[in-house]
């Protein structure tokens, strides 16, 4: 998925309006009022206080070109580079009163991002020479989904379906208490039911035991089986179970994987790893703005 087309431009325009906004904007910014002269031209760097992946500046100078704030952002580095500390990632000039009236909106947004994208490459270069692909999941911050999705593919990872509306996952919860042969028979019809309305990005259901796997693998439309908290030995019989049956269908490995374990889960042979993590445990980035 291309992250620009992932992140459109009307949805960045809306999203830093609103932001914006809630920090107080339209009542005025009452420190910068009463010290600030009007008018008054500024350009002040945007600054790496740790090392980190870029993220997030082209969307918020698309942004900015939309919403006429009189502020433009001239990035130094691209999206999905890396900085070291002290590096310079862009210049934000225009008025100075607009510049420290958005200030923390847009610091707060950047860190965010970077941090996202920061935490992806870290699992995406602990995995680095195999064939397996680090994917995202829907642990987002409410509110920052396209975000946080677009900071993941700067970072190297992969997109997972946007939401619910366009791929179908199947997981265990709709299959609770049916024995693998029951599984197997409400899923034909459900994949058939799915695919028979609607375009869908892909169809995957996920699978907690090798009995589950077996009973799945041959049915018909399946794009992707989940493997839940499975060793990373199970997870390797189950690769050469698919190679045998559907060497077609990919391989997810998923449930708690951290950068301790994220290795071994690659190395079974699967194709893709779910991390919920690079979303959901992700930590805010410092980035400065100095003068």
């Amino acid at each position: 998925m291309n992250a620009a087309t992932l992140l459109p431009t009307h949805v960045i325009v809306d999203d830093l309006d609103r932001w914006v906004r809630e920090d107080g904007i339209d009542e005025g910014d009452i420190t910068t009022e009463v010290l600030v002269e009007v008018g008054e031209h500024a350009s002040m760097r945007l600054v790496a206080r740790e090392d980190l992946v870029v993220c997030g500046l082209e969307p918020v100078v698309r942004g900015l070109e939309v919403l006429g704030w009189g502020l433009t952002l001239q990035p130094t580095m691209r999206d999905g580079e890396t900085a070291s500390v002290g590096e310079a990632l862009g210049t934000l000039s225009g008025d100075r009163c607009a510049i420290l009236g958005l200030e923390r909106t847009i610091l707060n947004l950047l860190g965010r991002l970077c941090g996202v994208a920061t935490c992806t490459r870290r699992f995406v270069d602990a995995i680095a020479g195999t064939d397996a692909l680090i994917t995202d999941t829907r642990k987002t911050m409410p509110g920052l989904r396209l975000w946080d999705k677009y900071a993941v593919l700067r970072g190297g990872g992969i997109s997972h379906r946007t939401g619910l509306h366009d791929a179908a996952l199947f997981k265990d919860n709709h299959f609770a208490g049916m024995s693998p042969v029951e599984m197997a028979a409400a899923l034909s019809r459900a994949i058939a039911a799915a695919r028979s309305d609607r375009s869908l990005a892909f169809v995957e259901v996920e699978v907690d035991t090798l009995e589950q796997l077996d009973a799945v693998l041959p049915l018909p439309g399946l794009d992707i089986i989940l493997l839940d908290n499975m060793s990373p030995e199970v997870m390797q019989e189950a690769v050469m179970r698919r190679d045998d049956v559907a060497p077609a269908v990919k391989l997810e490995a998923s449930g708690g994987i951290t950068l301790d374990t994220v290795r071994a889960a690659a190395e079974s042979g699967v194709d893709r790893i779910a991390v919920g993590a690079i979303t959901r445990d992700a930590t805010i980035l410092d980035i400065g703005l100095d003068a």
